[in-house]
């Protein structure tokens, strides 16, 4: 059971919070490169509470800051991006990216004093297409996270983002508890629906999994196992990577190569950000028989509302609470559909959302099939309190090569050794994105 505290401290990721200092060790993906233009409009940016503003100046530096001037505190939004830097239009002084005060017009020049002035920005850099942000206080910004998603060159990694209103913890939670796929996901197929070499048939044969749960180096991993036949197990393994990422077993574990992070703009709204390897996508992308039934797991696509220059203006689906995320009754009646949304990644998204802006722990009752949810809670409690206690660095901040032995995916194995065992043999014998990148050098 998750405490009343231990959820507030999970979930409260402002300023000064448990959580938030924590999250604030870490590189944090932030948004799309394509998002700022060379010395176009600034994009009011929320991240972890804080109101934020970013843009790219004419020579394409990016710079992420407070939206407020630290002059009068108008906010930097609406400045003008001029050559090296933004100006506020309120009396002009200007910053560059790092926020440093460089033009201070409405001053007399004997007056002067903008070496004293700046704006308070964050360390920015840019990979795999994305904005990153540190927004800690250290000296030196830690190692980027060797996620293997982010060991290639960046043109081989596509990404996308979603936004979601809810707690980044319920959000990610849903990643990270495969039981549910029988039931939202595939919960209207049935096992003779499905030809034998199709991947869900051992998730719609036998809907409750049995689980290993285990901290791990870069957080916590499950391993469900079901029987498949003939002495042989199916697998699906999947991690929980700190402070956010998580890693789902949605394809063959040999090439199923992909980070997911979930992060807290502020305490009720999420980005969800997927970043794969092209490369390693062909499991994903690889024509599956259809079922013989003809029934369908819905629509892998998404379908957005424009952006626009709200707080919370970027990324979100058309489809959300105000028109009960376009559930077909008709289609949940007749079975066609066990949900009635025709869409994967919405029927997440739709019962994540349904919870409220955060979740009421204290209603919850855990069960068998959630122990990966109730350890990735206690991991993450544990490593904000000792953080806040004893200033110890968390998981991945020192030593930032821990994330390359996380991988997830499903797999039939025959072997009768240790979990553990049969995963590190499995990830020997996978397509590795950083061998691959030194076999091309």
């Amino acid at each position: 059971m998750t405490t009343v505290m231990e959820g507030a401290e999970l979930t409260r990721v402002g300023p000064g919070t448990v959580m938030g200092e924590l999250m604030r060790q870490y590189w944090i993906p932030a948004a799309m490169s394509s998002e700022l233009k060379a010395g176009g409009a600034p994009l009011r940016l929320l991240l972890l509470g804080e109101r934020l503003i970013g843009f790219r100046d004419s020579a394409g530096k990016v710079g992420v800051m407070d939206h407020r001037c630290p002059h009068r505190c108008a906010s930097l939004f609406l400045g003008r991006n001029e050559g090296n830097g933004l100006r506020c239009v309120y009396h002009g002084w200007k910053f560059d990216v790092e926020g440093h005060c460089v033009d201070m017009p409405s001053v007399p020049s004997h007056q002067d004093f903008k070496d004293k002035v700046s704006a308070k920005a964050y360390r920015v850099t840019e990979r795999a297409g994305v904005v990153w942000v540190y927004m800690g206080a250290a000296a030196e910004a830690p190692p980027f996270p060797e996620i293997e998603t982010l060991v290639v060159p960046d043109e081989e990694v596509g990404v996308s983002f979603v936004m979601r209103s809810c707690n980044f913890m319920q959000a990610l939670e849903g990643d990270i508890d495969t039981s549910h796929f029988g039931f939202l996901h595939a919960g209207h197929v049935e096992p003779d629906d499905v030809p034998e070499d199709h991947p869900i048939r051992h998730t719609v044969t036998i809907r409750a999994p049995e689980y290993h749960v285990s901290d791990m180096p870069w957080g916590t991993t499950y391993a469900a196992y079901r029987d498949a036949g003939a002495a042989r197990t199916y697998w699906r393994f999947a991690n929980f990577l700190m402070p956010f990422w998580t890693q789902q077993p949605q394809g063959e574990f040999g090439e199923h190569v992909h980070a997911r992070a979930w992060v807290p703009l502020d305490d009720n709204h999420t980005m969800f950000i997927y970043l794969w390897w092209h490369k390693g996508s062909a499991s994903m992308a690889r024509p599956r028989p259809p079922l013989r039934s003809g029934k369908a797991m819905g629509r892998p696509d998404h379908v957005y509302l424009p952006n626009t220059t709200d707080w919370l203006g970027r990324w979100r689906l058309a489809a959300d609470e105000s028109n009960d995320w376009l559930i077909d009754r008709d289609a949940q009646s007749s079975n066609t559909l066990y949900t009635g949304i025709n869409n994967i990644h919405l029927q997440d998204q739709a019962v994540t959302e349904s919870m409220g802006p955060v979740t009421d722990h204290a209603f919850e009752h855990l069960g068998p099939s959630d122990q990966m949810i109730a350890r990735t809670r206690r991991r993450l409690v544990q490593a904000a309190r000792a953080l806040r206690d004893k200033g110890t660095p968390p998981p991945g901040i020192a030593d930032p090569g821990v994330f390359r032995g996380a991988r997830s995916g499903y797999f039939i194995s025959g072997e009768k050794r240790p979990w553990q065992e049969i995963y590190a043999r499995q990830l020997s014998e996978s397509v590795r994105p950083a061998e691959a990148l030194r076999a091309a050098e």
